[in-house]
């Protein structure tokens, strides 16, 4: 139980709401071409594959950088960990949209972001851990991945209709580009302004002063079976959730869905995301129990994307991506980084969770690739084998040993 002697202060609240937006903002970046694809190949005369590398890079990007984000956030603090991720956002989200014409640069830019990327991803369970109290840390988590699903539908919804077709008939994505990049780096200040590193006394007494170093909670990490079968979870649905939101156009052409259909379709996963980071979290905080939520979602993720895939039509193609937005994005990810935080303890939070997601960036690279040179519906199917897979793996998952000694 919480000790009674422990202050916690309503500021975390503060520090919480401005980490959102840049989350927010991160997102919509990394996804700003993904429901335009097909305008964007017309825009800068490219091919699908030239298109789909503005997303692709974030996740080359992220196998080098993840863990040198790691190592700067579990070592100097969210401070400057989150403060470097927020400039780099800033600075080459302003770039990309003042040069958005020039496919060159916005390439350049897209990289800089893929580098602010980790920076701010990773350290969403080391914020939970410095600023909530154990009960409350997979709420904070899922507010946080809650905000990155926000900025997707945003993405996949708002930027279809930002842009304009020109008399020649192709299309003028630079209006959308420039908004963005304005949002980017007026974000970026905001979090400047209110980050702080730490409350003026720890959430929970003690904790930090127990934790390894990030080099040796890496060692750490990999002598742990839940934190071992957790990764492999996390490389098979973190991998399909990267490829479907980075190919979702392709998929929705095969379908003879339009544009605003595809955006639809797109948003409503993340929409259903939003839905279940918001309200599931909660009950796994109040239960003390992850494993149990964590299993029904890959269930109902894997049912999610069966119907997906084996949908012909705008109305069951956006039922389906509800259910594996809801399963897959709403409960899998809040509850699974923050139980890999705590069966990984003491390993640095940053660190637990950054290894997880950089297993999904190099799957998702895998099949991203998988699915330009193979083709959709098979690699379809190889996702649906894969989550099945994923309901054994979480089957043998222990129980969150923290969570039930602070229940």
């Amino acid at each position: 139980m919480q000790d009674n002697n422990v202050r916690i202060y309503r500021y975390r609240w503060v520090i919480l709401a401005i980490f959102t937006l840049i989350n927010i903002v991160v997102q919509i970046q990394w996804l700003s071409f993904a429901s335009i694809a097909r305008e964007a190949r017309l825009f800068y005369n490219a091919t699908a594959l030239q298109i789909d590398f503005f997303s692709m890079i974030y996740m080359l990007v992220f196998l080098i950088v993840c863990i040198p984000a790691s190592y700067v956030i579990d070592t100097y603090g969210i401070r400057i960990g989150i403060g470097l991720g927020a400039v780099l956002t800033g600075i080459f989200g302003f770039l990309k949209g003042f040069y958005a014409a020039d496919y060159t640069i916005v390439a350049v830019s897209q990289t800089g972001l893929a580098v602010a990327q980790p920076f701010v991803l990773n350290s969403a369970t080391k914020l939970a851990g410095r600023w909530f109290p154990v009960n409350e840390r997979a709420t904070a988590v899922g507010v946080a991945t809650l905000s990155q699903f926000i900025g997707i539908v945003i993405v996949m919804i708002a930027t279809p209709l930002m842009i304009s077709k020109t008399a020649d008939g192709t299309y003028d994505l630079s209006g959308a580009l420039w908004t963005y990049g304005i949002i980017s780096l007026a974000c970026a200040v905001l979090l400047l302004l209110f980050l702080r590193e730490h409350p003026p006394t720890p959430p929970v007494l003690g904790e930090k002063d127990e934790q390894f170093a990030v080099f040796k909670g890496i060692r750490h990490i990999f002598t742990k079976k839940d934190s071992m079968l957790l990764i492999l979870v996390f490389f098979f649905g973190l991998g399909v959730f990267n490829a479907i939101s980075t190919c979702i156009d392709q998929i929705c052409q095969l379908k003879n869905l339009t544009i605003e259909e595809t955006g639809l379709v797109g948003g409503i996963m993340l929409i259903a995301g939003i839905v279940g980071a918001a309200t599931v979290p909660v009950f796994s905080d109040k239960m003390r129990k992850r494993k149990p939520f964590l299993l029904v979602a890959i269930i109902g993720a894997a049912a999610g994307l069966i119907g997906l895939t084996l949908s012909t039509g705008f109305i069951s193609a956006l039922v389906a991506s509800f259910i594996l937005g809801f399963f897959l994005l709403g409960i899998s990810a809040p509850i699974g980084f923050q139980y890999g935080a705590e069966v990984s303890f003491p390993a640095p939070e940053s660190t637990a969770q950054g290894l997880v997601l950089l297993a999904g960036q190099i799957s998702g690279i895998l099949f991203i690739l998988g699915i330009n040179n193979i083709g959709v519906t098979p690699f379809m199917y190889f996702f649906i084998g894969l989550l099945l897979i994923s309901t054994w793996l979480v089957k043998s998952l222990g129980e969150s040993p923290i969570a039930l000694e602070n229940s």
